[in-house]
C-alpha cells in the first residue's frame, strides 16, 4: 500500500517538513514511509504509532530505512493524520537536515529521576546545539515524548524547563489506547520503558510553540483536603469523599459519573494568571478520584465549562496563520479531547479543521508546555517557511 503524503500538494514544502502515514498492519510500512519522503535527508523522523502495531519490531528497523537520521517514536491513544483524527495508523514526520538540526536527550529510568542531572544534561545539550548551528539556524524548540504511565511528567518538565532556559518546550505522554497497560518510547532503534526522550531542535524555519484548550472557568470552586500526590489520587474534597463532592458540585448523581462526564466537566487550577486543566481519569471503588496530573492538598479546583470545541479550535489555529500559513503544525492532543469529540458526535467537523490546518501528531495521556504537565489540552509547534518572513517570535503563549 502507498503511504498517504500529508503535504503532497506542495513538494517543495514537503522537503522541509515531510509527513506520511500508513496502516499499522502494512507489512512494508517503513519502506513505504521512507519512499513517501522522496529521498530527502532527514535530521529527525518522529513516529506516532498505534498500540495495535508491533512497536518494538517497527522501531528496531527504523534506522535502516532512515539512515543518518535520528528516529524517535511513541505509542498513542490515536493518531492525527491526513484527514484529521485517525486510529490504527503509523504517522511519520520528517524534519529535513537542510533546515533542522536535532540533539536527543534520553532520560531513563523515570522512576529514579535525578532532577539535578537532568538539568545539567539539558544545559549541555542546548549549549552544544548552539555551537553547531546557532547562527545558521537561529530558531529553536524542544519536543518531549514521555512514558504516559510513569507519573513523573510533572517532575520531569520542571527539571527540563530549568535546563532548557528560553528554549520553548512542548510534548505529549505516550499512550496505550484505552487500555492504560503499557506505553512505549523508542530512540534510534531501541524501545524504552519508563523513559522519556527530548528532541532539542534548531531550525532556520520560524516557529511558534503554543497551547490551547476550550474551557471556561465557572464560579464553582472546591478545595483538595486529603490527597496522595505521588499517585495523583484525591481522597477528599471539601472534607468530603472526593467523588461524592465532585458530583454534588457538578449537580449530578454520582452513579452517572464516567469518562465522558470527566471530559466534559474538568476542573482547572490557576497558575501564573492562566487556567490549566487537571483532568480526572477515573473513580476508585472507595470514592477516591484518580487524576492524570499533579494534585496536592490545599489546591483550589475550579469547575470548568466546555466552549464550542470546533469554533474554538478553528479560531486558535487560524491565529497561527495570521501572517502566513504554517508548513505544518505538530501537535500533542489529549485523549480526553477525543473522548469529548466522540461524546458530542463532532468528529467529522474536528477532523476537517485539523486537516485544513495541516495538523499532524497524536492523542496523548497528558501534554507538556514549558515547565507544566497539563491535561485536556493541545500543545504543539507551528513551523513556517524559512523564506517567507516570520509569523511570530518563537515564544510559547
Amino acid at each position: 500500500m502507498d503511504a498517504t503524503p500529508l503535504n503532497a500538494a506542495d513538494l517543495c514544502d514537503s522537503r522541509i517538513v515531510a509527513r506520511a502515514e500508513v496502516p499499522h498492519d502494512d507489512p512494508g510500512a517503513l519502506a513505504t514511509l521512507a519512499g513517501a519522503f522522496d529521498g530527502t535527508q532527514m535530521a529527525l523522523v518522529l513516529f506516532f504509532v498505534s498500540p495495535l502495531a508491533d512497536f518494538e519490531t517497527l522501531m528496531a528497523e527504523a534506522p535502516r530505512h532512515f539512515p543518518d537520521s535520528r528516529c524517535v517514536g511513541c505509542t498513542t491513544a490515536g493518531e492525527i493524520g491526513v484527514a484529521g483524527y485517525a486510529d490504527g495508523m503509523i504517522v511519520a514526520v520528517g524534519f529535513a537536515a537542510a533546515h533542522f538540526h536535532a540533539v536527543l536527550q534520553v532520560i531513563t529510568p523515570l522512576s529514579d529521576l535525578d532532577s539535578t542531572a537532568c538539568v545539567s544534561q539539558s544545559v549541555r545539550a542546548r549549549a552544544w546545539l548552539n555551537t553547531q548551528v546557532g547562527e545558521v539556524m537561529p530558531n529553536e524548540f524542544a519536543f518531549l515524548a514521555v512514558d504516559g504511565l510513569s507519573l513523573k511528567e510533572d517532575e520531569l518538565v520542571s527539571a527540563l524547563a530549568s535546563g532548557l532556559g528560553p528554549m520553548p518546550l512542548f510534548g505529549g505522554s505516550a499512550a496505550d489506547g484505552e487500555r492504560f497497560g503499557e506505553t512505549l518510547i523508542a530512540c534510534d532503534g531501541v524501545t524504552l520503558r519508563n523513559a522519556a526522550v527530548v528532541c532539542l531542535m534548531r531550525t532556520d524555519c520560524p516557529v511558534r510553540v503554543f497551547r490551547l484548550d476550550h474551557f471556561q472557568p465557572t464560579d464553582r470552586r472546591m478545595v483538595v483536603t486529603d490527597a496522595d500526590p505521588a499517585r495523583r489520587i484525591v481522597h477528599r474534597i471539601n472534607a468530603e469523599v472526593a467523588a461524592e463532592e465532585y458530583a454534588r458540585v457538578l449537580g449530578r448523581p454520582i452513579e452517572t459519573l464516567n469518562a465522558s462526564t470527566f471530559a466534559a466537566n474538568p476542573v482547572v487550577v490557576q497558575i501564573g494568571g492562566q487556567h490549566h486543566v487537571r483532568a480526572i481519569q477515573r473513580i476508585e471503588e472507595n470514592g477516591d478520584l484518580q487524576f492524570f496530573s499533579a494534585i496536592d492538598e490545599g489546591l483550589v479546583l475550579t469547575l470548568a465549562q466546555s466552549q464550542d470545541m470546533g469554533a474554538h479550535l478553528h479560531r486558535e489555529l487560524e491565529a497561527l496563520a495570521t501572517e502566513q500559513k504554517p508548513l505544518t503544525v505538530l501537535a500533542c492532543d489529549c485523549t480526553l479531547r477525543r473522548t469529548e469529540v466522540t461524546q458530542r458526535q463532532i468528529g467529522p467537523e474536528i477532523s476537517r479543521i485539523l486537516a485544513a490546518h495541516k495538523v499532524v501528531g497524536f492523542s496523548t495521556y497528558g501534554e507538556q508546555i514549558n515547565g507544566l504537565h497539563v491535561n485536556q489540552t493541545m500543545t504543539g509547534v507551528a513551523i513556517y517557511h524559512p523564506d517567507r518572513g516570520s509569523a511570530h517570535d518563537p515564544l510559547a503563549d
